[in-house]
Order: structure tokens, then sequence, then C-alpha cells
């Protein structure tokens, strides 16, 4: 069984989404990937695009509750809300927990530019 990852936001909606798309695309043949939201909403079109500009398909990915992972072990649980003022989840579980600020995108330059910023820290990343 591979070890787990959890990548966790706010609504699920824009960077936990690209960034399970980027960790299974750099870390999928080793780690199994998911992503959750406190409050889920749905996928960001302008995530989906920014996705496909660089060859990775999300638009089939639905925003989930973190609830729905309650009780599972993961090897890591990674939180990507950037402002300190949003609230991000802690999720209880035996788990090595990190906390990777990213900004909330609002522009399709926005959600290049975490894009980009997402797939640097997972590159130079040391599991």
């Amino acid at each position: 069984m591979k070890p787990r990852i959890l990548i966790l936001c706010t609504g699920n909606s824009a960077r936990s989404q690209m960034a399970e798309g980027l960790f299974r695309r750099a870390l999928g043949q080793r780690y199994e990937i998911h992503s959750a939201g406190t409050r889920p909403s749905t996928v960001r079109p302008e995530a989906i695009q920014a996705m496909a500009e660089i060859g990775i398909d999300i638009s089939g990915h639905r925003s989930k509750a973190v609830d729905e992972f309650a009780g599972q072990e993961f090897a890591y649980v990674i939180t990507v809300c950037g402002n300190a003022r949003e609230p991000c989840p802690v999720f209880p579980a035996q788990t090595k927990l990190l906390h990777w600020p990213f900004d909330d995108p609002h522009t399709l330059d926005d959600f290049r530019r975490v894009r980009d910023q997402i797939a640097s820290h997972i590159a130079l990343w040391q599991p």
C-alpha cells in the first residue's frame, strides 16, 4: 500500500486541487494523493484551465469535504492556505503536518503564478 498525502484548503476549489494534480504527476507512482476542504465548493474553471496549459487534466476532480477523510491515515497533510486570516483546517491524525502558504488566486494569471509556486515547492520537497 502506498503512503498517502492529503492537501487541504478552505474551499478545495483552486490551490489544493492544483496541488493534487501536480503531486499526482510528480509523486503519483510512490504516493496516493487526495485533496479536501473545510467548506468545499466547486473546482474553479481557472484552476482547470491553468492546469490544462501544462498538460494536467483536473476537469474530472470534485471538491471534497475534509470529513470524507476523517479517521483515515496519511503520511503527510499539507495545508496550502496562504492568508493568515483564512481558516485552514488541522487534520486530526498521526501524520506529518506541513503548511505551504499560497495566495488565494483571483485572475487566470494568479492561478498560473500559484500553480508554478506549488510546482516549485513539490520539486524541492524531500519526503
